[in-house]
Formats: C-alpha cells, sequence, structure tokens
C-alpha cells in the first residue's frame, strides 16, 4: 500500500481507501461487509469513507460494529464521515428542517449522531457534504471549527463544492483565525475530469488542498462489466440496489449518454491489453497516478474486488507520458493546461 498525505497536513491516508455509499448498510448484507472491510484493512488501506445519510445512517453502525467486531485501535484508522443530508436523522422525514444543510444547530447535532452510530468518540474528518447557500459561510466555519476545538474532529472538508465556495470559506476561516477546510471529495475519473484538473487548479497551491475522490470507475462503468449488456447484469449494485439514486441510474441504462460512454471505455480495451491488466485496474491507476489525489475512495461488495482495486498501485509505474497522451487521445476529453504568463 502507497500512503499520501491527506493536502497540506500531516495525516497518512492509504492512497486507495473503501467507502460505503450504496453498498454497507444497504443492497450488502452484514457478514459480506464486515468480509470486505477486513479484506481492506489486511491490504493495508487505512482511511474508510461513510456519511450520515448512507443507507440511512446504516452504513455508519455497520462501520463502527466492524471496527468493534475486529478490535481494532482507531489510532490505527483515518475514518471520515458527512453532514447535510441529515433526513433520516428526523422523526419526520416529510419536513426534516434543522435536519439538513449546514446550520452550527445541523453539523454539531448530526456529527454527534454519527459518532453515537459509529460508536465512536471521534472521527479524523468531517465533510460537508453539499454547500449550503442559504446558510451563512461563517456560521458553517465556525461549527466545525467548534467540532475541532471539542475534540470530535481534527479536520473538516468540502463534497461537491466549487472552487469559489472552497475559497469563500478559506477566506471566511483566515479573517477568523479559524481552521479552514483542507480536504474536497469530488468525483474523478477518466470520464469526470474537468472539475479536479481545470476549476480547482489554482487550489492545491493555494490552500493545500487534499482530494478524496469518489467513483474512480463511474460506478462501475469502467470495468467494463456493462459493456455488451441490455440491461445491468445479475449481481451488479445497478440490478441489485434499491437506494433512490442507483434506482435512478438504473433507468437510464442503455440511453445515449450510457452507449457513448461505454463506447469510450470500450475504445481503451485495447490499452489495457497491451498492459496486460484490466479496465478497472488502468481507470483506477489513471486516477492514482494525478499527484493531487490524496485518495481514490472505492466501493466493494466482494473481498476479491478490494484485492483487484488495490492492485492498481502496480499498475501506475506503467502509465507513462506517452500512454497517458494515448488515452486522452483516444477519449478526446483532456483538460489543456492554461497558458504560460511572461513578463
Amino acid at each position: 500500500m502507497e500512503y499520501r498525505f491527506l493536502g497540506r497536513t500531516g495525516l497518512k491516508v492509504s492512497a486507495v481507501s473503501l467507502g460505503s455509499w450504496v453498498t454497507y448498510g444497504g443492497h450488502v448484507a452484514d457478514e459480506k461487509s464486515y468480509d470486505c472491510i477486513k479484506a481492506a484493512y489486511d491490504a493495508g488501506i487505512n482511511f474508510f469513507d461513510t456519511a450520515e445519510n448512507y443507507s440511512a445512517g446504516e452504513a455508519e453502525i455497520v462501520l463502527g460494529k466492524a471496527i468493534k467486531h475486529f478490535g481494532w485501535k482507531q489510532n490505527d484508522l483515518v475514518i471520515s464521515t458527512k453532514v447535510y443530508h441529515g433526513t433520516a436523522n428526523s422523526a419526520h422525514t416529510d419536513r426534516p428542517l434543522n435536519n439538513v444543510g449546514l446550520s452550527r444547530k445541523h453539523i454539531i447535532e448530526g456529527v454527534n449522531l454519527s459518532l453515537e452510530r459509529l460508536q465512536l468518540p471521534y472521527v479524523d474528518v468531517v465533510f460537508a457534504h453539499r454547500p449550503d447557500r442559504d446558510t451563512p459561510i461563517e456560521e458553517t466555519v465556525r461549527a466545525f471549527n467548534y467540532l475541532i476545538d471539542q475534540g470530535k474532529t481534527f479536520y473538516w472538508g468540502t463534497s461537491e463544492w466549487s472552487a469559489s465556495e472552497i475559497a469563500d470559506a478559506w477566506r471566511v476561516a483566515k479573517e477568523l483565525g479559524l481552521v479552514g477546510p483542507i480536504v474536497e471529495q469530488p468525483q474523478y475519473n477518466l470520464l469526470v475530469r474537468d472539475k479536479v484538473e481545470d476549476e480547482f487548479r489554482w487550489l492545491y497551491e493555494s490552500y493545500g488542498l487534499g482530494l478524496t475522490v469518489w467513483s474512480p470507475l463511474k460506478q462501475g462503468i469502467l470495468t467494463g462489466k456493462y459493456n455488451g449488456q441490455a440491461s445491468p447484469p445479475a449481481g451488479s449494485r445497478l440490478a441489485e440496489a434499491q437506494d433512490k439514486y442507483t434506482a435512478g441510474q438504473s433507468k437510464t441504462f442503455g440511453d445515449a449518454k450510457w452507449q457513448r460512454e461505454l463506447a469510450q471505455v470500450e475504445s481503451l480495451r485495447p490499452i489495457a491489453e497491451k498492459l496486460s491488466v484490466s479496465l478497472a485496474q488502468l481507470a483506477l491507476a489513471w486516477v492514482l497516478a494525478n499527484k493531487n489525489v490524496s485518495t481514490a475512495i472505492i466501493g466493494a461488495s466482494r473481498p476479491e474486488q478490494v484485492a483487484e482495486n488495490v492492485s492498481a498501485l502496480e499498475v501506475v509505474p506503467k502509465l507513462t507520458p506517452e500512454i497517458l497522451a494515448e488515452i486522452d487521445g483516444i477519449l478526446g476529453n483532456a483538460i489543456p493546461a492554461p497558458p504560460r504568463r511572461h513578463g
């Protein structure tokens, strides 16, 4: 396993990490979840990511039970959770009111409830799962710093925020002498590149922003398992998961966008074969080759998926500048470098 610093901090995280979105507490049974979490730990993964809304809080419960079941020391782990979508915390899910968003009330109450589900006294990182444009950014920054001061988290970050929103949070934090968001969690993969490679480009140096990227395999599309399929194959997440997001994605299976993306995946197969790797390993290695990526979050419903994904680290050295250029040429979605300034 390779370990990288989480942005400009002293915190070391495994380059490959394990997430629990739409898997643990969801369509993967607890015992299978434990097997996957144990396989990740045994492979050297130390970073485990979850959120208050993953399977309505059940994902946090499963992760907490696994840590307790295996008797792991929390100081050997890096645990993150997220607050924003706390609908399931409310007794009135039709009107959750202050159980959603980034008010001081929800940030503090939401994290307290997450810690109860995880059976942990603290987590290492809490993410603001989405930007809340109805709450003053100063209130949000102060609330996350309160959690840091109380020892309930060590760092805070953002997920799917814009570059300007992250910069605004840092501006307020610096004005108040507080801690800004040290990490962002965006989607990043061979088919989704703009935010990480273009919009965030200046944030890495200016704020030392780290990245814990999600969906490095584009919800399984980049593994090639959906190519040549008329419908989601049995055993796949698209066929089995019942969450709202996956159900909506399943309905689009086979449409024009799917066909276009599957064609792009198929066009990468000759490169994978030339390197003697799977499409999944190629796609994940490509993400890991980006040095701004602190960790790539994988999902797994079987232990062997963990092993295959971790082995992508061995593929990274094979991605020479020539291979990377070949991939860019095939996909046609490379982000051009900014013009050099003269004078």
